[in-house]
């Protein structure tokens, strides 16, 4: 019999993959472990290995196709196995599903491991046949729930009554345009986090779960030519997404302040010098920012929050992400801990992290839990900006370029290394006033770097 291939979960965010590369055709041996295909997330390019071994039978997604996890990709079994049932029609070869008779596909009540390997259970996800309990079907008729909308987490995929009674509670929660939403895209409103006042479900929270269209692959390295378009597909849909819910969601307010960096610009001097051969590159601005912004954070845990419902979290660690411009769009590599790291060991890590992410080599992890972000906009020459919060963090940094300038100092007029930084807060988690306190400690570790060995 032939075995389903499915595209994996690859992280805890990932709800779709874009096949990069088919790696694999129709009719050739593999081994359980060989590269299957390539898959790009909303973070990273990664392999995905066969689970068995035997001959490809079927290619269900073909290159550039926008897949949801756990949706059947290709068939691997012996040559001559029947695999009819999914490729009759052309609505089985584009999603990947049997026919009714044939065993169900991920989509249709298949339990999945994060490698990809799956078993077939009698999960709720036809709409011909409800696994559901005598108790959960009394209480979505009375609570007018349709169970066809409803994830079960019974045995075997099974719905029970809390199930019903969480849908219920959720759609009474949920604004009329989220209800509506949710259910024209078959999305439990059970499974979604509210963000709205009061917490209700609004409908950018029924959106992040909603499948999103099959669209072709964005190009990657290549520069779009004149009159082409470019599909919002993969990092650059994620990035539309996120950016757009940062805000609508969050009451940002920017504040800016001019930094006199000479002694920032003597003391990475001072690194790249005594580390060069250690570390065989220059320790850079970035490098010292982060271990700057990572002191502050420590020192204002206020700022180190997120809003989870109706409730501002303070966050033990310090994960402080960078973003960085690659072929595939802007992405934000996370550096875990920063605020137990010397600026050394910030280098070197830094270093590793984004070296990975250009190469489209990062995982899920190295691209997810940041706490506080920084972005940097220096090298192309520009001074000041009004960064975007990274969701669901609390603040974001924007960085300018450093560039000597007349400034007093001391009473008298001198050319100094000045630096312009924007910090971009949330208003809801933090007011002005102690948002400006964390951005002094920030200038003041700038103009005295000394003061990180305190």
């Amino acid at each position: 019999m032939a075995t389903q291939i499915i595209l994996p979960k690859l992280g805890q965010t990932m709800e779709e993959g874009t096949i990069v590369e088919w790696l694999k055709k129709e009719g050739d041996e593999v081994a359980r472990g060989d590269v299957l295909f390539q898959v790009e997330s909303d973070k990273a390019v990664l392999d995905s290995e066969a689970t068995v071994s035997g001959t490809v039978l079927k290619i269900l997604q073909p290159k550039g196709s926008v897949v949801p996890v756990l949706q059947v990709v290709a068939l691997i079994g012996d040559p001559g196995d029947d695999i009819s049932s999914y490729v009759r029609g052309p609505e089985s070869v584009v999603s990947g599903t049997p026919e009714k008779h044939a065993q169900p596909s991920a989509a249709h009540g298949q339990r999945t491991t994060d490698n990809g390997q799956s078993t077939t259970d009698h999960g709720p996800r036809t709409t011909d046949r409800l696994f559901a309990s005598p108790r959960a079907r009394k209480a979505a008729q009375e609570k007018g729930v349709d169970l066809a909308q409803v994830s079960g987490s019974g045995p075997e995929g099974r719905i029970v009554e809390a199930d019903v009674l969480a849908f219920a509670e959720a759609a009474r929660k949920a604004t009329p345009l989220a209800r509506r939403v949710a259910a024209e895209s078959g999305v439990d409103l059970g499974q979604a986090a509210p963000s709205g006042p009061g917490g209700r479900i609004v409908r950018a929270d029924v959106e992040r779960l909603a499948p999103q269209p099959v669209l072709p692959a964005a190009p990657v390295a290549a520069a779009p030519a004149v009159g082409q378009t470019i599909p919002m597909a993969g990092v650059r849909a994620r990035i539309a997404e996120r950016m757009s819910a940062s805000s609508q969601q969050t009451a940002r307010v920017t504040l800016t302040a001019e930094v006199d960096a000479t002694h920032l610009v003597e003391a990475r001097t001072a690194l790249k010098d005594a580390f060069a051969q250690e570390l065989g590159f220059a320790v850079g601005y970035n490098d010292l920012l982060i271990a700057i912004c990572a002191r502050a954070l420590r020192e204002f845990p206020y700022m180190n929050a997120r809003l989870e419902g109706n409730e501002i979290r303070l966050l033990e660690a310090v994960h402080i992400g960078l973003a960085v411009d690659t072929e595939r769009g802007l992405l934000v590599p996370v550096l875990r801990d920063a605020d137990r790291l010397r600026v050394v060991e910030i280098a070197r890590g830094l270093r590793e992290l984004v070296g990975r992410v250009r190469a489209g080599k990062a995982g899920p992890d190295d691209l997810t839990g940041g706490t506080f972000t920084i972005t940097n906009l220096g090298m192309y020459g520009v001074d000041a900006f009004t960064p975007i919060i990274n969701l669901p963090e609390c603040a974001i940094l924007g960085v300018g370029r450093i560039k000597p300038q007349p400034a007093v100092v001391a009473g008298q007029v001198a050319i100094r290394q000045m630096l312009w930084l924007s910090l971009t807060f949330d208003h809801r988690l933090v007011d002005g006033a102690p948002a400006a306190r964390f951005l002094q400690r920030i200038v003041q570790l700038i103009e005295e770097p000394f003061l990180l060995l305190a």
